[in-house]
């Protein structure tokens, strides 16, 4: 919303970086597509058969307008994105640098709006409960949101997607918070970012059919495993689902399940469950 509504005098170029794959890609470049400004993503490689044939987000930003780099240094040698864009491009004063997944203090106005939407709603509602609840890469959005919902008595619960709790709480320490956090919900099983879990399939699987609503498949699948329990033992409190987006980025991880798991039925748990 910062990025969006602010005039930023003098910037023509936002810098941002991460997956070739990461949703951030493609709304930074939507955004530079209605402030005619110049996006460049920078990631650690682009494989030659996406070069071939691009889909998901980065077939998005593409058609957009983004320049999408492969980061080597000068012996062409593998460089993180971060660390290629302050030794070797170093950003000049037009540029405009976002961190990977936006974990920075220009995210809270926006998420600061959201909050206040929610707190909107929820007021027609008095005599719920409500805790929001919603996964976490940076967690960036989960934070600011408990910020700002913590004096209204709503709770935020999330889990840690990217990495183990350990690098969630190091990514909200980089954003100046250590204890006053939200909730991290955990499942009975380790979460590998990005590997393909036949539970979190058919659990998507089961989101759809019963909500008739099309969830992301990378980061909500592993969210709704930790929170369906934790509803289970909190019946009375109503959960606030903030949907992740990521749709386009279906476009590369169903193929990926489909080929995997597409002739594995439902499991009978997680039908109960959904019906419960």
């Amino acid at each position: 919303m910062s990025l969006l509504n602010e005039e930023h005098a003098g910037i023509d170029t936002l810098i941002g970086y991460g997956s070739i794959q990461a949703n951030s890609l493609y709304s930074l470049a939507a955004l530079c597509k209605i402030k005619k400004w110049k996006l460049e993503f920078y990631v650690h490689r682009i494989p030659s058969w996406l070069k071939e044939k691009p889909t998901g987000n980065y077939r998005g930003a593409l058609e957009l307008g983004a320049q999408i780099f492969e980061c080597h240094d000068d012996k062409q040698l593998p460089i993180s994105p971060e660390q290629y864009i302050r030794t070797i491009r170093q950003p000049e004063p037009n540029c405009l640098v976002v961190p990977e997944g936006g974990r920075s203090p220009i995210a809270e106005k926006g998420i600061q709006a959201l909050a206040n939407e929610l707190l909107d709603w929820t007021r027609f509602k008095p005599k719920h409960q409500f805790a929001i609840a919603l996964p976490s890469g940076t967690g960036t959005t989960a934070l600011y949101l408990h910020k700002h919902l913590k004096a209204h008595q709503i709770p935020v619960l999330t889990c840690a997607c990217v990495g183990g709790e350990t690098y969630l709480r190091e990514q909200w320490q980089e954003l100046g918070e250590t204890d006053d956090v939200p909730t991290i919900l955990h499942a009975d099983y380790k979460h590998h970012f990005g590997k393909l879990y036949q539970d979190e399939y058919t659990l998507w699987q089961e989101l759809g059919k019963n909500t008739n609503v099309e969830f992301d498949l990378l980061y909500d699948p592993y969210m709704w495993q930790c929170l369906l329990p934790w509803m289970n033992n909190n019946p009375d409190v109503t959960i606030l689902y903030i949907h992740q987006g990521g749709i386009l980025g279906n476009e590369t991880m169903l193929p990926r399940y489909l080929r995997k798991f597409e002739q594995n039925a439902p499991s009978n748990k997680e039908k109960h469950i959904l019906r419960k």
